[in-house]
């Protein structure tokens, strides 16, 4: 037998588009998790993205699990990017789940056990098995189609390592493998015994003189050696959550794909827990922690933060990143006023990280790589404004300026957005200051007025 081979099975994919972060491709450190000014899309923020990257490598040396980190700070200045930016840091293996702290309150399950499904989520586990697998080069492949059009085909194909040659008969399931993978002479494959899945690895280098077979994106590798069947080890990556809805015996794993999974008994949960601890100490399969980030975490009642409490105490908890923008408030379900609305006893277990308002500089530089992101010109003057315009409202606005003023600077058939689009934009769409100040000198046509807007609260009778 030859040695054990690891093959990495990723069952999770993710789809990209441009979205208000997709421009962020990590935390833009260094080796030495030391901040730069700006890169791979972060700008500013550098205390902030250290302690997150500090985070990051702890979490992939297994050492953070369990633990809470609240990103606190003011509106605009970050904290949303810097939880992308460490799912970014952490990559595919490691599983990130994002939600947000309302989301709790709409969904067919109770709220402890619509957070108890999110922290499961975040827990990746590693299954490894052996599995038998023919390995080789495709020197001839023959397939036999009826005349009639229907019917079963026949097919023989011979495969070659560097120390020997075989013959193989095909099924019809094999054959249809080969027709979809499009795999012909020359082709380096491996087909599972097990499941018949065949895969394509790339072009042998003994070919790479055949253009006529060969492409810009074709990848050439060495014929392989020794035996053509051998046993590999495959590491399949999936989340605890899954496990769960697969072995909910009144959901099955279909409803992995239609999403409706409902509750999940406790004793199921507990069950699953033994069996994977069962399977790390026989090493067929290992826990990796990944991260849950819950944005607008003072959305959370009391019972949420109960039940966090408790949860964090778990062998099995990922890291929970929160993020908040509020001061001084209520705790939301009770009468008690806390930092940021979250208890006490909860604050200090958390390591908590600060994020400071963008500078003038800094804001110009987050609006240019939002231009490039969008595909879109700005000329200088028009980002000067445009700089000027988020300082005095909100970043968020600005940004949101940039795709309309985009659109204005179409319709009159223009390549670069300028001056004209930008001030035309921001007299079409009203930021908060503005509707505000609307709000208060025409108070008095709108419905349901109170007499004391901006002053005490005082309530109003409707008959």
């Amino acid at each position: 037998m030859t040695e054990s081979e690891k093959i990495e099975v990723r069952d999770i994919t993710r789809i990209e588009r441009i979205g208000a972060h997709s421009h962020i491709r990590g935390l833009g450190l260094d080796d030495v998790l030391e901040a730069r000014a700006v890169s791979q899309g972060m700008v500013g923020q550098k205390d902030a993205r250290r302690a997150a990257g500090i985070v990051v490598q702890m979490v992939r040396e297994g050492k953070i699990a369990g633990r809470c980190i609240l990103l606190a700070g003011e509106p605009s200045t970050g904290k949303t990017a810097i939880a992308v930016g460490m799912a970014q840091a952490l990559g595919n293996e490691t599983p990130f789940t994002s939600m947000s702290g309302s989301e709790i309150y709409s969904l067919e399950m109770s709220k402890t056990e619509a957070l108890s499904q999110a922290l499961r989520k975040s827990i990746g586990v590693r299954i490894k098995e052996e599995t038998e697998i023919i390995e080789g080069e495709v020197v001839e492949i023959q397939i036999d189609r009826p005349a009639t059009g229907t019917g079963q085909k026949i097919g023989k194909v011979t495969i070659k390592t560097t120390d020997m040659e075989t013959n193989y008969d095909l099924g019809n399931k094999i054959i249809e493998c080969f027709m979809k993978e499009k795999i012909q002479a020359g082709d380096v494959i491996t087909i599972d015994k097990a499941s018949g899945k065949v895969s394509k690895l790339g072009r042998s280098f003994t070919r790479a003189r055949d253009y006529d077979a060969t492409g810009a994106q074709t990848r050439f590798v060495q014929c392989p050696e020794g035996e053509l069947q051998k046993r590999k080890e495959v590491v399949h990556t999936v989340t605890l959550h899954e496990i769960d809805v697969i072995n909910s015996r009144t959901h099955g794993f279909l409803a992995l794909f239609s999403g409706d999974t409902g509750e999940i008994k406790q004793e199921v949960r507990d069950q699953i827990n033994s069996k994977v601890m069962e399977w790390r100490e026989e090493g067929k399969a290992e826990i990796n922690p990944g991260v849950l980030f819950i944005d607008e975490a003072h959305m959370l009642d009391i019972e949420c933060f109960s039940y966090l409490n408790r949860a964090l105490e778990s062998d099995m908890a990922p890291v929970v990143v929160m993020a908040t923008n509020r001061g001084i408030t209520k705790i939301r379900g009770t009468n008690y006023k806390s930092p940021h609305g979250i208890p006490i006893d909860l604050l200090d277990r958390m390591i908590i990280i600060r994020t400071v308002p963008y500078s003038e500089k800094e804001i110009k530089e987050i609006l240019k790589i939002r231009c490039e992101e969008e595909d879109c010109q700005m000329n200088n003057d028009a980002l000067l404004v445009l700089t000027r315009i988020a300082t005095e409202t909100s970043l968020r606005y600005a940004i949101q300026t940039i795709t309309t003023a985009n659109l204005v600077s179409r319709r009159r058939k223009s390549a670069e957005i300028n001056i004209e689009d930008v001030k035309k934009v921001y007299s079409l769409f009203l930021d908060e200051k503005r509707s505000s100040k609307i709000l208060k000198e025409y108070q008095d046509e709108y419905l349901f007025v109170d007499d004391t807007f901006g002053q005490k609260d005082s309530t109003m009778e409707c008959e």
